[in-house]
């Protein structure tokens, strides 16, 4: 049985919600919203720049914690940066032991430095449950 990679458990670009580090934080909340997701991937702002996310963690923290203003605080105030990067190539159990060992849920999938997915601890266990009802028949 061959391993199960990050390219056939990921989100592809395509499905991937992104937003300008510009963008205003009430815009990120209606993107989730609007795309019923749970984090948002910030664009890099020049070829050198870093991929960042932002989480429901973010946003709490920014808005009650800190007291912020969701009209005047902008994506890149909040954003986690860099995201952690990993390859499409490689086998799951190793993106699902560096999210484990690290504390993360969410690993950007790119390819020379430009965004080609998103893996998620969702993703990774629907692998695992889809493998376990494949035993099971």
């Amino acid at each position: 049985m061959r391993p199960t990679l990050v390219k056939d458990a990921m989100k592809p670009k395509a499905e991937v919600i992104t937003i300008s580090a510009m963008a205003k934080v009430r815009d990120v909340l209606e993107a989730m919203n609007h795309n019923n997701v749970k984090s948002v991937v910030v664009n890099k702002t020049n070829p050198h720049d870093a991929y960042g996310i932002v989480t429901y963690s973010n946003i709490l923290e920014a808005l009650f914690s800190n007291d912020g203003d969701m009209d005047l605080l902008n994506v890149y105030d909040i954003a986690s940066k860099p995201m952690v990067q990993i390859s499409k190539e490689l086998d799951v159990k190793y993106a699902a032991r560096m999210m484990v060992n690290h504390k993360i849920t969410r690993l950007l999938v790119t390819v020379n430095g430009e965004l080609e997915g998103l893996l998620t601890m969702n993703d990774i266990m629907k692998v695992l449950l889809k493998e376990v009802a494949a035993e099971l028949e």
